[in-house]
């Protein structure tokens, strides 16, 4: 009695901002399943041209009274993946994860630095990529990820606010339940999930999941150490994207406790 479906709804981004952790804890829900990977679907052009039935091929089995959820961090950003989704599904419901763009930023470089060390390639300070001439080097990708406003921007052309939620990550990380609760309504969801579905893990320094007896935490990659970043180049940064958080906050008829 089960078959491959098209999500109903997508997991759009940012990266860094906690899909992974979103996810996962969505997929606690016993109306909800989820896709294993990242598919690249709307944003990869070699992916988008093997068609919809190549996409649907990828989505895990599930029943009638199921929605099927995919994240792939990179559809925010993306320039195409907003009309491609709306071509898809022009009633599609959106979630998108946001943090600090500042500690976005930090953890983007992270996770490259991480990817870099483990694959014996050379690394840079994180003063040294962001600071170019002594001015913010706003080219760096990772500064023009945490730029909320432009990307948003694209998505409102051709869906409208009330289709898009926006789940706090910050908040996800330090308590999850409200966060999922309004993540339940906005998908029209039954109440299921319940502050006895995580526990917090003093080692790791962030929440676990409990489901059908299992424990769980994310993946080691995550929740890694950020470095000590001086606090010239953080005003800088929290100077550079105060307009910018500014009109998102205006946007989206809503405001964030980001610097």
């Amino acid at each position: 009695g089960t078959s491959r479906q098209i999500p109903q709804s997508i997991i759009i981004g940012v990266r860094k901002g906690g899909t992974r952790a979103l996810l996962e804890m969505l997929d606690i829900h016993p109306n909800i399943v989820v896709a294993a990977t990242e598919v690249h679907f709307f944003d990869w052009d070699e992916n988008y041209v093997k068609g919809i039935d190549w996409y649907k091929s990828l989505m895990p089995f599930s029943y009638g009274n199921q929605i099927t959820i995919e994240k792939t961090p990179g559809y925010f950003t993306s320039p195409q993946a907003p009309e491609r989704i709306h071509d898809m599904n022009s009633s599609i419901k959106l979630l998108l994860i946001l943090r600090d763009p500042t500690e976005r930023v930090i953890s983007d470089y992270t996770q490259v630095y991480y990817n870099r060390v483990e694959s014996h390639k050379p690394v840079q300070l994180f003063e040294d990529i962001v600071i170019k001439n002594g001015a913010l080097n706003t080219k760096y990708k990772a500064i023009q990820r945490s730029l909320y406003d432009v990307h948003m921007e694209k998505w409102l052309k051709h869906f409208s606010l009330d289709q898009i939620h926006i789940v706090d990550g910050n908040t996800l990380i330090k308590d999850p339940l409200p966060e999922l609760q309004k993540v339940e309504r906005f998908l029209n969801l039954p109440s299921r999930i319940m502050s006895s579905n995580f526990y917090f893990n003093q080692t790791k320094g962030f929440y676990c999941i409990r489901s059908d007896g299992r424990e769980r935490c994310l993946h080691e990659s995550k929740g890694r150490p950020h470095p000590l970043v001086n606090n010239t180049v953080l005003e800088q940064l929290y100077s550079y994207f105060r307009e910018h958080n500014a009109k998102f906050y205006r946007m989206v008829n809503h405001s964030f406790d980001w610097h």
